[in-house]
């Protein structure tokens, strides 16, 4: 803890919040749409939340304290997509026992070190490729959002540029925090804010599913949900943070994956995994030493929304999609910078290329998601046409 006090600033708390914001509600858009394929309950859904954060919390608060990094770890939002597809045909224990193995997987590779050396084999530029393919659809999801959402969009960009162009006024009203509240204020005023009449205070009930292992559902799940994990969601994480100059520990982080994924499983949570896009709001505008606090920041506000899971994931589904958009957008943009810049500039800027295109194309192949592929792909076409250093 110490040292903690000191990089708590307006800077690191806001980054940590907006994090936590965004974490909050666009993942679990995508549960609600997994629960409503599956048929799952409400009781099924406060439990998947009160795992993916409560537990994952922890785990992350122990990880920044621990690495003086901003390790954050939460559940797989593509993984959530095949977990919802794969519902509409097996039941919710059938799929827990697919977390089971998936998690038993991902830490013995951990523990083996292959993955931190498949990691150091891929190219940089080629990583990089991929993270802007992933991110560039933030940028576009924030343009759009004039188009849909006129009024909650333009105060929210004016603003923000207006306190980015005032480094002295920024210090003290961090850019991304004054955003988010005027674009709750636009919300408000333009009606946009989903009605929550009678939503309950409650705490969510440590609720346990029994897994079920059955063949189909570990042969349709186990492996793609390994490879989204491994190297789509955790190679997005590295790859922001060694461009924000850390060196995550990336077997241990691996290892963490897998154990997480153990115990959260229990509670029909899809596979813990380290936060791409979170870890790049995390890492915005704020010195390389003091960034392990705003994933603290995170941490701690994930385990508190996992304790009030049934009130607050109606809560963060009242809030209009222009907003949260908008918000990631101008959060994303520097380091949608910064990922274009280590691509392509120098050796390697084939392979980046088809990384990136195949990334931001989004076409699944054999239920494995495109940023997979962009890293193969990349990497293939680098060593065919890239002259090699």
């Amino acid at each position: 803890m110490s040292g903690l006090w000191g990089a708590l600033n307006g800077a690191t708390i806001s980054n940590g919040v907006v994090a936590f914001v965004f974490a909050a509600t666009a993942p679990m858009a995508l549960v609600f749409a997994a629960a409503a394929k599956g048929g799952l309950g409400e009781a099924d859904i406060a439990a998947w939340v009160f795992g993916g954060f409560f537990i994952n919390g922890l785990i992350s608060i122990g990880f920044c304290l621990a690495y003086r990094q901003p390790l954050v770890l939460l559940w797989t939002m593509p993984g959530t997509v095949l977990v919802g597809q794969a519902l509409t045909h097996m039941t919710l224990p059938e799929v827990v026992g697919a977390y089971f193995v998936t998690g038993l997987l991902m830490l013995a590779l951990g523990l083996s070190g292959i993955v931190r050396r498949i990691m150091q084999a891929i190219p940089m530029p080629i990583v990089m490729g991929m993270v802007a393919g992933v991110f560039l659809q933030f940028g576009i999801d924030w343009l759009l959002a004039f188009k849909h959402s006129f009024w909650i969009a333009l105060p929210m960009s004016v603003v923000f540029f207006l306190l980015l162009a005032s480094p002295r006024v920024a210090r003290f009203l961090p850019p991304l925090i004054a955003a988010l509240v005027v674009g709750i204020v636009a919300s408000h005023l333009t009606g946009a804010i989903a009605p929550l009449d009678g939503v309950p205070l409650s705490f969510a009930p440590p609720r346990l599913v029994m897994p079920v292992f059955s063949w189909a559902a570990m042969a349709e799940l186990v492996v793609p949900l390994a490879i989204t994990v491994l190297a789509a969601q955790n190679g997005q994480g590295f790859a922001v943070l060694n461009q924000a100059g850390h060196e995550p520990p990336v077997d241990r982080v691996t290892v963490a994956c897998g154990a997480g994924s153990l115990v959260t499983a229990a509670f029909g949570t899809a596979s813990t995994c380290l936060t791409g896009p979170v870890s790049a709001i995390l890492v915005v505008d704020t010195p390389r030493e003091q960034q392990y606090a705003s994933g603290v920041v995170l941490g701690v506000l994930a385990v508190a929304f996992g304790l009030t899971a049934p009130l607050l994931a109606r809560l963060s589904l009242a809030v209009p999609r222009a907003l949260i958009v908008t918000l990631a957008g101008l959060a994303m943009l520097k380091i949608l910078q910064a990922s274009f810049t280590a691509a392509f500039k120098g050796p390697y800027s084939f392979g980046a290329l088809v990384s990136f295109l195949v990334t931001f194309a989004s076409i699944p192949i054999f239920n494995i998601g495109a940023p997979f592929w962009g890293l193969v792909f990349g990497y293939l076409a680098s060593r065919a046409f890239d002259e090699q250093p």
